[in-house]
């Protein structure tokens, strides 16, 4: 009797990761081609000094979850790959209760994440936009999902939550809430 639960503990453990495999292979976002892309525009960011140990600063405001409780939102146009588009940096710092001052004298120090939307070439979803979506840790590293998913590209897409899903009910129907200068 044991033998066979063992078989079968065995058996539900690779069905389960074999699925784990397929949904990230079927996931709009994480895969080799977004993750390589998310690294090129972070160094176009570093390169227009919007992300790294020199990227200018902005007056930091109250924010609101899911990007952090004091944020920093930059608006420019970054080229990559030859092509130029929109972009959108939002620092997102914490913990809960961090004050604006705090952030203001040591931004470092409570930089949770860096949030990016860049927009991509027509064709590349256009039903969304074109929005190509990162989540970057203070360094630079892509952030994950709780299935190990790295944050970039289609993030979330045809989800009920998420980047795409909150952003499609941004007024003015440019994906953005802090601004409709961008269409």
């Amino acid at each position: 009797m044991m033998n066979r639960l063992a078989r079968l503990a065995g058996i539900a453990a690779i069905v389960g990761a074999s699925m784990g495999g397929a949904f990230a292979q079927m996931a709009p976002f994480g895969n080799d081609e977004d993750v390589s892309y998310a690294a090129d525009l972070w160094a176009a960011m570093e390169a227009i000094n919007l992300a790294g140990p020199d990227a200018i600063r902005s007056y930091p405001y109250e924010g609101v979850e899911p990007h952090g409780f004091v944020l920093e939102t930059l608006y420019a146009k970054a080229t990559l790959g030859g092509r130029t588009g929109d972009l959108v940096v939002k620092r997102n710092y914490g913990p809960a209760g961090v004050e604006i001052e705090a952030v203001q004298a040591n931004a470092a120090q409570h930089l949770g994440a860096v949030t990016v939307m860049f927009k991509r070439e027509a064709g590349y979803d256009d039903e969304n936009n074109n929005w190509f979506y990162a989540k970057y840790l203070p360094d630079g590293s892509l952030d994950k999902n709780p299935a190990g998913l790295q944050l970039a590209g289609r993030v979330a897409k045809g989800m009920d939550q998420g980047c795409i899903a909150c952003h499609s009910a941004a007024p003015g129907e440019d994906f953005i809430f802090t601004t409709d200068h961008i269409r």
